[in-house]
C-alpha cells in the first residue's frame, strides 16, 4: 500500500463516527471539514498533501526502530504501521486517554509489533541513539518545553537516522494565527513560543546534517537526517 493509500485508509477508518479530534485530523466528518477549512484554510487535498509530506521520512518498506511522539489517538499512523510488519515501533504519549484510543485502534487491526508507553517528550526514557526514525505529528506546538523536546528527540536518534513530522508554524496563514492566539492558546491546546518557517529551518539546520522544510498554509513539515 502506498503512503497516499495509507492516508486514505486512515480517513476511511475514522469515518462518520470519528471523534471531534479524529474527524479534524482526517478531514472525515462535517465538523472536522469545517474546522479544517475555517481555521486551517485546508481542503481535503491540502490536508492529505501535508500529511503525505510529513510521513515521507518513513520508508514504505521500513524495518528498523521507530519512535512516534506523541502518538495521539493513532488515527493517522496506525494504518501506516499496519503495513510495516517488520518494524519495531514504540508509540509514546503524555495523555493516557489519547494513548488508550491508539491502543484500541491497534488492537482492532490486530497489530502486535507496536508497543505503547506513557511518557514525557522532554525526558524520554530511552538510551542515546536508540531509534532509526523519530516521528512527531502535530505535537511540538503543544509541548510546554520545546527546547527539551528538540534535544531529546535528537538524543535518541541514531547517527544517520531521520527526524520527521509536522506542526503549526506562525506567519504561514493569518487566519490560522488568529485562531491559535485567541482560541487554541487560551484553552491550553497550544503553547508558545512558535516557530516560523524560517526559524524552523534555521533551528533544524544547526542540529541536523540534512534538512528539508515545507509549508502548507499554517503547517510546517520537516524531514531531517542526523
Amino acid at each position: 500500500m502506498t503512503r497516499k493509500d495509507q492516508i486514505k485508509s486512515a480517513y476511511r477508518m475514522a469515518g462518520g463516527q470519528a471523534s471531534f479530534y479524529d474527524g479534524m485530523m482526517t478531514y472525515s466528518t462535517l465538523l472536522g471539514k469545517a474546522i479544517c477549512r475555517v481555521v486551517w484554510n485546508m481542503d481535503g487535498e491540502k490536508n492529505a498533501r501535508y500529511l503525505e509530506r510529513a510521513l515521507s521520512g518513513v520508508p514504505e518498506d521500513f524495518s528498523g526502530k521507530l519512535l512516534e511522539v506523541p502518538v495521539g489517538t493513532g488515527v493517522l499512523t496506525i494504518p501506516v504501521y499496519r503495513d510495516l510488519p517488520k518494524a519495531d515501533i514504540t508509540c509514546l504519549d503524555y495523555s493516557p486517554d489519547m494513548m488508550s484510543a491508539a491502543q484500541a485502534r491497534a488492537k482492532q487491526l490486530k497489530i502486535e509489533h507496536v508497543r505503547f508507553m506513557q511518557g514525557d517528550v522532554g525526558a524520554l526514557p530511552f538510551e542515546d541513539a536508540s531509534f532509526d526514525i523519530v516521528l512527531s505529528l502535530n505535537g511540538f506546538h503543544a509541548f510546554p518545553d520545546k527546547e527539551a523536546a528538540y534535544k531529546e528527540t535528537f538524543r535518541v536518534l541514531k547517527p544517520g537516522g531521520t527526524f520527521c513530522g509536522c506542526f503549526y508554524i506562525q506567519s504561514g496563514c493569518k487566519r490560522t494565527d488568529w485562531f491559535i492566539k485567541h482560541l487554541y492558546q487560551p484553552k491550553g491546546f497550544f503553547t508558545p513560543p512558535y516557530e516560523t518557517e524560517e526559524s524552523l529551518r534555521i533551528r533544524l539546520s544547526k542540529m541536523y546534517s540534512e534538512v528539508d522544510v515545507a509549508r502548507y498554509e499554517g503547517i510546517g513539515c520537516f524531514r531531517c537526517r542526523k
